[in-house]
């Protein structure tokens, strides 16, 4: 376990805890949160040991230390009756939805829509102080820009854009939440993937050959951005959010095929993100404090970084785990197979699908 402080590399998603999930929504919410969870449970073991040359180091990690938080949580627990609840209703009861159902994202299967995937994650945080900006808003502007300029994304234009230019090409009328950080992430995804990858995206994706895990590993050793860390009672805890986003996103993309083609992608884990633990607390699998759940009923802030904060992430993940392992124990690695048309990680990770389902502006 390591217990490394390194407390500046908090994910800028880690602001603030979203509204609780309306019960009136939760049959459309509930079913995304069990979807993504079959494909965390899609690759077999097999798949895993034949990779076994790979390291697993940063899941391991991810894995590690959300389990430690988890272990000494003091305002979120998680609920053994409750996933036993929620995994005896996922064998029938998943849907399947495409990756962009809602015709959101730039797609032109090759080295482009990489480019795109990449910049979109790198600014994929922190809508929620703009009630009118969403990550739709995000991922349709990206778009409409690079359908408009193809070189849009180049390396070099990346490094050289300002606030403002940033707002023309999203063609959003006021200065975006954090501007000025997104500014400074699309220089450095610029600045590094010209200095290691030739500026393209698509050859940090080749060089990882065909491993999530080792995709995740380049991306948050060469781009400090991606690095969602933070620390609890002295220890380091890795999240990893939009690294694993960016792998999931690929994968959801090209359908499991070319860029999207991994042959560990059952090693990636749940994206902690706020509207995961506001599922997984409608469906009975998280319990939250008194004054937690009170914060959460007034629509309040928690640092970013704070006990609270940290214990929701984490045992969210955590939990998912948890819920991996009872799926293999009760219904066995061959009988909850998620193929390509199921992937919609990122439906999670990016809220297209919970935003909507919430009818609230998910504070992320």
């Amino acid at each position: 376990m390591r217990s490394i402080i390194h407390a500046d590399n908090t994910d800028h998603n880690a602001v603030q805890i979203p509204p609780a999930v309306r019960n009136t929504r939760l049959l459309y919410v509930g079913p995304v949160v069990l979807l993504l969870l079959r494909i965390t449970t899609a690759s077999s073991l097999v798949s895993l040991q034949k990779n076994s040359l790979v390291s697993l180091a940063a899941m391991d990690d991810v894995r590690a230390t959300t389990a430690w938080v988890a272990s000494r949580s003091s305002h979120v627990s998680v609920d053994s009756s409750g996933i036993e609840r929620v995994v005896d209703t996922i064998k029938d009861s998943i849907p399947k939805v495409d990756w962009d159902f809602e015709g959101i994202h730039y797609f032109d299967n090759g080295p482009l829509t990489v480019q795109y995937l990449f910049v979109l994650d790198a600014l994929n945080f922190c809508f929620w102080p703009d009630k009118d900006l969403s990550y739709d808003h995000l991922a349709s502007g990206l778009k409409a820009a690079l359908q408009n300029d193809k070189s849009v994304f180049d390396a070099d234009r990346l490094q050289k854009y300002t606030g403002p230019e940033l707002r023309k090409l999203l063609k959003w009328p006021r200065p975006l939440p954090l501007e000025d950080e997104r500014v400074r992430l699309l220089h450095e995804v610029g600045l590094e993937l010209e200095r290691n990858f030739e500026g393209k995206a698509s050859n940090l994706v080749d060089s990882c050959g065909k491993s999530a895990v080792k995709l995740v590993t380049l991306v948050t050793r060469h781009f400090p951005g991606f690095r969602d860390h933070s620390v609890y009672k002295g220890h380091q805890v890795f999240l990893y959010k939009r690294a694993q986003i960016f792998a999931a996103d690929l994968l959801g993309a090209f359908k499991g095929k070319g860029y999207g083609e991994f042959n560990d992608k059952g090693a990636i884990t749940i994206f902690a993100d706020y509207i995961v633990p506001a599922v997984l607390r409608q469906l009975g699998v998280l319990r939250y404090s008194s004054a937690l759940a009170g914060t959460i009923e007034a629509e309040g802030e928690i640092d970013s970084g704070s006990e609270e904060e940290v214990e929701l992430r984490a045992c969210s993940v955590y939990a998912v785990e948890k819920m991996r392992e009872l799926v293999w124990k009760k219904f066995g690695k061959q009988s909850i197979m998620a193929g390509p048309q199921g992937l919609t990680l990122t439906c999670v990770g990016g809220l297209s699908v919970t935003e909507a389902a919430t009818g609230a502006a998910i504070k992320t």
